[in-house]
């Protein structure tokens, strides 16, 4: 993820966080006063000040020779915040707003399972003078808007994966294609939400090599067997990936949701356009990575839209741009459309790959800054 903070917990021991550095996973510039969180091959360690309750600014640094990502994770076991993609030898600034009480720091390469390298953190109580305390009420408003727009994404998550299995467990191969990305967009849209569940997001989703071959499952296993072996999946494949977007369904009823996630939610997943989608390493079988893209500008749009009334407020100008820039985005897609769905990705020439880049980036840019600006 990508972003910066809103000073508001909506439940105890919830976190809402935010990056401010470039989408281009370059290092920002650290904030005065900001502690470390250094990742190495065999560390994962704050160093700083002890800290209370309240709003802090971490920089953190990789010191490894691959790309990383960080997750706060809290007393109940969810991951309600995390990084991804900080380059090795980079640097980005990350502000958090924590409450009261211990916190587990996981650093591990990117797109991998596993518990990584961790270490503990404990913020203790509030102080008189503790910092983000003050909030816009309205940003309760926008968590609650864009947790039933979650909740009715997973309701039709099951209901397309139910289908979707079931043309799998029966051996139609053509009915299994047909419905393989329609599934899939409404798990796009919301995925942010879903990687705060520990390994249940590499359970749904991870492509081949994201982790060890016998524990691969998912979607993507599916994938390969629809279009490169020209066979459906062994029928556990399919009921494994219908009962793991179910206990989807049943986690989110009770996911503790702040403002910042919002905001960091729709930042990530304009990083997950531009490190899988534009690159086409998603849909590495059945080139459907347009369909995925898509989905990912609508849950940006769905993230972000609950918190523009605020942000037309502490921010006007940014609050135009992004408006200008994800239009732009969108309109981008649209030459690409083909019936209900979008052409193979493999059709685009480099020169329409490179003008996708280029809008995404054109966007994640403004988007990094929503969460500080709601805050401000």
């Amino acid at each position: 993820m990508s972003v910066s903070v809103v000073g508001l917990l909506l439940a105890g021991g919830a976190i809402g966080f935010a990056l401010n550095g470039g989408s281009d996973g370059t290092a920002a510039g650290t904030a005065a006063g900001a502690s470390v969180v250094t990742a190495g091959d065999d560390t994962c360690a704050y160093s700083g000040p002890a800290l209370s309750a309240g709003t802090h600014t971490f920089k953190v640094s990789n010191t490894t020779g691959k790309a990383i990502e960080l997750y706060f994770i809290g007393a109940n076991g969810q991951a309600v915040g995390e990084v991804e993609n900080v380059g090795p030898g980079t640097s980005r600034n990350l502000t958090v707003d924590l409450a009261e009480g211990d916190y587990t720091l996981r650093c591990r390469p990117t797109s991998t399972t596993g518990d990584g390298v961790t270490s503990k953190l404990t913020i203790a109580a509030p102080g008189a003078s503790a910092p983000g305390a003050a909030y816009d009420p309205r940003l309760y408003e926008a968590v609650g808007e864009y947790r039933v727009y979650v909740e009715g994404q997973t309701g039709q998550l099951v209901t397309a994966t139910e289908t979707f299995a079931a043309a799998v467990k029966s051996g139609d191969v053509e009915a299994a294609k047909r419905l393989y990305a329609p599934a899939r967009v409404f798990y796009e849209r919301i995925e942010p939400v879903a990687e705060s569940f520990g390994d249940l997001d590499p359970a749904i989703d991870a492509r081949e090599g994201d982790v060890p071959d016998d524990e691969w499952t998912g979607f993507h296993v599916i994938e390969r067997d629809l279009w490169v072996n020209g066979k459906t999946s062994d029928p556990v494949v399919a009921d494994k990936l219908l009962a793991d977007v179910k206990k989807l369904q049943t986690l989110v009823t009770d996911v503790k949701l702040t403002p910042s996630q919002l905001g960091n939610g729709a930042a990530e997943l304009l990083n997950e356009v531009a490190t899988s989608k534009v690159t086409g390493e998603e849909e590495r079988y059945s080139h459907t990575d347009l369909i995925d893209f898509a989905a990912n500008v609508e849950g940006a749009r769905a993230a972000y839209e609950p918190l523009l009334p605020v942000l037309k407020d502490t921010d006007p100008e940014l609050a135009k741009t992004i408006d200008a820039r994800l239009t732009d985005v969108e309109k981008a897609l649209e030459p690409y459309k083909s019936g209900d769905g979008y052409v193979d990705y493999t059709s685009l020439s480099d020169t329409q790959v490179r003008a996708l880049s280029d809008k995404v980036d054109g966007l994640a840019e403004p988007l990094s800054k929503l969460t500080g600006a709601v805050a401000a």
